[in-house]
């Protein structure tokens, strides 16, 4: 690694407290395994203690006023930004996404902090009349959204800042206790995001930083005690986690199978360089490491041979490898394992008759950007989500035969749809079997206040941030009665 980054030796956060003594674990850079920082991993005692000090503190954290929360999500938001080299450099250290990625997250971090604040000042409740009976004159409800109790908050390696923020600050801002677990892989992120909020005003025991091994997760997903589970990851660990606690609300945010459709009428050279430079870009950002990063493209026949000729220029153009370059776009994956089982996927795919146009080739945690075509469709890059940096081109006829190859999937995350149709565009919004669809871009589109979730494999629950803060409260009606209304 040749950052200048100091390696660190992190505390974790029990109930808002710094724990710097105890047992400690390494952190490595995907690209070179050079140690990037130390943490403490707490005790079995520490995380009960966590658990306990939430569950105290729920009465406390929600009689915050909505000033109180407010401001601590704005000091966290202002120092992300004032400290945004620094929060980047440890993203990409740990996680190895490239620094202009890195910086674009801490950004969206903030953003995020930003309008969690916003939404606490103004989230409210509602008023509403029941006088349209004659056996309700003179009475009205008001109707409040209030916490459905402590939360356990469980966030993947690929965003190690910014997926955290969207478990963190949607709590916050509903006044409810919330108790994160990063990935083992990442951790830093997360602990860095503990010692923003430190400086904050808010109860002792409303939030806690836990950077545990896997193996004590289902510990925490078990406990009665943290009755809201909030969790971003595979589906398959995302099912297992539904499926042992029937009885409580739980929010998956989990995988993809992310399609592009190029449509005919987007015909000209300006329309189709668009789309293939937005393809190029979000089809291997974090190494393909996003569950909405483009996997599929579906181009309708009337301009494949023009769209593909100019994608595979864009992906063999692609800066790769060197993270700490401000102009690199391509970052390795972040195990080689991971790494590995991709190179594996492609080569099954080429066995079963896939051309390769770009890529192909592995070089530890580096995988090239791959470009694959005439994939069978139960090739596992055709069906399932790879997650690294491999898009498949099919050729379509027309928005139904695209539908119906999206709608097959099991996944339903987002779908982007490159056209000029509106009456296209609203089909595509009515027809397709996805949480999102982005006309005129890629599926990777998020803007961190807009609802964002799946259906079907792809989870249940929404997060953005108003979204979130619904998700993790319940209505409750208070009826008033002899009003002059």
């Amino acid at each position: 690694m040749t950052s200048q980054m100091v390696v660190k030796h992190w505390p974790a956060w029990v109930a808002g407290e710094a724990v710097s003594e105890g047992s400690s674990v390494e952190v490595t850079h995907p690209g070179d395994d050079s140690v990037v920082g130390t943490h403490v991993v707490p005790t079995v005692d520490q995380v009960e203690a966590a658990i306990v000090a939430a569950w105290d503190i729920r009465g406390a954290a929600q009689a915050t006023s909505a000033a109180q929360r407010a401001a601590a999500l704005m000091h966290v938001s202002t120092q992300l930004l004032a400290r945004l080299d620094e929060a980047a450099n440890l993203i990409t250290a740990e996680n190895g996404k490239p620094l202009m990625w890195a910086r674009a997250e801490v950004n969206r971090a903030a953003s995020t902090f930003r309008w969690a604040a916003e939404e606490a000042r103004r989230f409210g409740g509602d008023l509403q009349r029941l006088d349209t009976d004659p056996a309700a004159s003179g009475r009205a409800a008001i109707i409040r959204r209030f916490p459905r109790g402590p939360v356990l908050g469980i966030s993947p390696f690929n965003f190690p800042i910014n997926l955290v923020a969207h478990k963190l600050a949607p709590a916050i801002a509903v006044g409810t206790p919330i108790i994160i677990k990063p990935a083992p892989a990442t951790p830093l992120g997360a602990l860095f995001l503990g010692e923003l909020l430190a400086q904050a005003d808010l109860p002792a025991g409303m939030w806690s930083v836990l950077p545990v091994a896997n193996d004590l997760a289902p510990m925490l997903v078990q406990d009665p005690r943290l009755p809201v589970i909030s969790f971003t990851g595979s589906d398959v660990v995302g099912r297992l986690i539904q499926d042992s606690v029937p009885r409580k609300h739980v929010t998956l945010e989990l995988g993809g199978n992310a399609a592009a459709v190029v449509l005919g009428d987007y015909s000209s050279d300006a329309d189709l360089e668009w789309a293939a430079s937005r393809v190029a870009t979000f089809g291997y950002y974090q190494a393909g490491q996003s569950c909405v990063s483009v996997q599929q493209v579906l181009v309708d026949s009337s301009v494949a041979d023009r769209f593909v000729s100019m994608l595979v220029e864009k992906v063999h153009a692609l800066p790769a490898g060197a993270v700490w370059d401000e102009a690199t776009v391509v970052g390795p994956m972040i195990s080689e394992s991971a790494a590995v089982r991709v190179e594996t996927w492609i080569q099954e795919a080429v066995e079963q008759g896939a051309q390769v146009l770009a890529g192909g080739t592995r070089v530890g945690t580096l995988v090239a950007p791959t470009l694959l075509a005439q994939v069978p469709s139960s090739a596992k890059v055709a069906c399932e989500e790879v997650f690294g940096p491999v898009v498949v081109v099919q050729v379509i006829e027309g928005l139904d035969d695209a539908m119906n190859r999206i709608n097959t999937s099991r996944f339903g995350l987002q779908a982007g749809i490159f056209t000029h149709n509106i009456q296209d565009a609203f089909r595509a919004h009515r027809d397709l079997e996805v949480g999102g669809v982005i006309i005129g871009d890629v599926p990777s589109f998020r803007a961190d206040q807009m609802p964002y979730g799946g259906v079907k494999d792809s989870g249940v629950g929404r997060e953005g941030v108003g979204s979130a803060m619904d998700d993790l409260t319940y209505e409750r009606v208070l009826v008033l009665t002899d009003l002059a209304l």
